[in-house]
Protein backbone atom coordinates (compact mmCIF):
# COMPACT_ATOMS: atom_id res chain seq x y z
CA UNK A 1 0.00 0.00 0.00
CA UNK A 2 3.28 2.27 -0.15
CA UNK A 3 2.19 3.57 -3.52
CA UNK A 4 -1.60 4.09 -2.92
CA UNK A 5 -2.89 7.44 -2.98
CA UNK A 6 -5.65 8.20 -0.80
CA UNK A 7 -9.20 9.18 -2.93
CA UNK A 8 -11.00 11.65 -0.60
CA UNK A 9 -14.74 13.28 -0.82
CA UNK A 10 -14.64 17.17 -0.78
CA UNK A 11 -15.97 16.44 3.17
CA UNK A 12 -12.78 14.72 3.59
CA UNK A 13 -14.66 11.08 4.18
CA UNK A 14 -11.85 8.67 2.26
CA UNK A 15 -13.76 6.84 -0.52
CA UNK A 16 -10.54 4.41 -1.05
CA UNK A 17 -7.36 4.56 -3.21
CA UNK A 18 -5.79 4.97 -6.19
CA UNK A 19 -2.60 2.78 -6.97
CA UNK A 20 -0.42 2.40 -10.21
CA UNK A 21 -0.67 -0.10 -12.66
CA UNK A 22 1.82 0.23 -15.48
CA UNK A 23 0.86 3.23 -16.95
CA UNK A 24 -2.33 3.38 -16.27
CA UNK A 25 -4.12 3.27 -12.48
CA UNK A 26 -6.23 0.87 -10.44
CA UNK A 27 -9.12 2.45 -8.06
CA UNK A 28 -9.81 0.53 -4.78
CA UNK A 29 -12.37 1.22 -2.07
CA UNK A 30 -11.98 0.99 1.47
CA UNK A 31 -12.63 -2.81 2.01
CA UNK A 32 -9.73 -2.97 -0.58
CA UNK A 33 -11.47 -3.95 -3.41
CA UNK A 34 -10.46 -3.09 -7.15
CA UNK A 35 -13.35 -0.96 -8.64
CA UNK A 36 -11.74 -0.74 -11.69
CA UNK A 37 -9.64 -2.14 -14.56
CA UNK A 38 -6.28 -0.18 -15.00
CA UNK A 39 -7.81 3.16 -16.56
CA UNK A 40 -6.45 6.54 -16.41
CA UNK A 41 -5.98 8.73 -13.05
CA UNK A 42 -9.45 10.84 -13.52
CA UNK A 43 -11.32 7.58 -14.29
CA UNK A 44 -10.17 6.15 -11.27
CA UNK A 45 -11.22 8.93 -9.35
CA UNK A 46 -14.46 9.07 -11.19
CA UNK A 47 -14.95 5.19 -10.52
CA UNK A 48 -14.13 5.83 -7.00
CA UNK A 49 -16.67 8.59 -6.41
CA UNK A 50 -19.49 7.06 -8.20
CA UNK A 51 -18.83 3.40 -6.41
CA UNK A 52 -19.17 6.04 -3.02
CA UNK A 53 -19.86 4.61 0.48
CA UNK A 54 -23.58 4.20 0.83
CA UNK A 55 -22.80 0.39 -0.05
CA UNK A 56 -21.09 -0.19 3.38
CA UNK A 57 -24.96 0.50 4.82
CA UNK A 58 -26.20 -2.76 2.86
CA UNK A 59 -26.53 -6.16 4.67
CA UNK A 60 -23.62 -8.08 4.06
CA UNK A 61 -23.71 -12.04 4.92
CA UNK A 62 -20.98 -13.82 7.06
CA UNK A 63 -20.29 -17.48 6.52
CA UNK A 64 -18.46 -19.93 9.05
CA UNK A 65 -19.32 -18.54 12.48
CA UNK A 66 -22.75 -20.66 12.33
CA UNK A 67 -24.71 -23.39 10.69
CA UNK A 68 -26.11 -21.18 8.14
CA UNK A 69 -24.42 -17.59 6.68
CA UNK A 70 -25.34 -14.84 9.36
CA UNK A 71 -26.69 -11.48 8.13
CA UNK A 72 -24.37 -8.93 9.37
CA UNK A 73 -24.37 -4.91 9.13
CA UNK A 74 -20.98 -3.33 8.90
CA UNK A 75 -19.90 -1.77 12.52
CA UNK A 76 -16.61 -0.18 11.57
CA UNK A 77 -13.79 -0.75 9.08
CA UNK A 78 -10.06 0.88 9.70
CA UNK A 79 -7.68 0.08 6.58
CA UNK A 80 -4.20 -1.35 7.49
CA UNK A 81 -1.87 1.82 7.62
CA UNK A 82 1.26 2.60 9.05
CA UNK A 83 2.61 -1.37 9.28
CA UNK A 84 -0.45 -1.82 11.78
CA UNK A 85 -3.14 -4.54 10.15
CA UNK A 86 -6.68 -3.05 9.59
CA UNK A 87 -9.50 -4.67 10.36
CA UNK A 88 -13.50 -4.99 9.51
CA UNK A 89 -16.12 -5.15 12.35
CA UNK A 90 -19.59 -6.70 11.60
CA UNK A 91 -22.17 -7.33 13.92
CA UNK A 92 -25.42 -9.65 13.36
CA UNK A 93 -28.07 -7.35 11.86
CA UNK A 94 -30.55 -7.11 14.48
CA UNK A 95 -33.14 -4.71 12.11
CA UNK A 96 -32.79 -1.82 13.96
CA UNK A 97 -34.69 -3.66 16.95
CA UNK A 98 -33.74 -1.65 19.93
CA UNK A 99 -35.95 -3.91 22.61
CA UNK A 100 -33.48 -6.72 21.72
CA UNK A 101 -29.60 -7.19 23.44
CA UNK A 102 -26.84 -6.12 22.11
CA UNK A 103 -25.97 -7.78 18.81
CA UNK A 104 -23.06 -10.03 18.51
CA UNK A 105 -20.34 -8.34 16.71
CA UNK A 106 -17.40 -10.21 14.89
CA UNK A 107 -13.76 -8.85 14.41
CA UNK A 108 -12.72 -9.69 10.77
CA UNK A 109 -8.93 -9.15 8.66
CA UNK A 110 -8.78 -5.91 6.23
CA UNK A 111 -8.86 -6.23 3.57
CA UNK A 112 -12.38 -7.70 2.42
CA UNK A 113 -12.04 -11.72 3.59
CA UNK A 114 -14.16 -13.73 1.07
CA UNK A 115 -16.78 -15.45 3.72
CA UNK A 116 -17.85 -11.51 4.22
CA UNK A 117 -19.90 -11.49 1.21
CA UNK A 118 -23.13 -9.09 -0.02
CA UNK A 119 -26.45 -11.36 -0.04
CA UNK A 120 -27.10 -13.85 -2.80
CA UNK A 121 -30.53 -14.81 -3.23
CA UNK A 122 -29.83 -18.81 -2.35
CA UNK A 123 -28.91 -16.92 1.02
CA UNK A 124 -31.39 -18.08 3.75
CA UNK A 125 -34.81 -15.67 4.78
CA UNK A 126 -33.28 -13.32 7.47
CA UNK A 127 -36.63 -13.18 9.39
CA UNK A 128 -37.06 -16.79 9.86
CA UNK A 129 -35.21 -18.38 12.51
Amino acid sequence: MDDWTPHRRDDGELLGWIHPAGDSWVAVDVLGRPVSDPIEWLDAEAALETHGLGWLADPWMLDGEAARPLRVRMVEVIPARGGAPGRIVVKVDDFGDMTRDAAEQFILPWPLPARLRPPLPTDPDPFAR
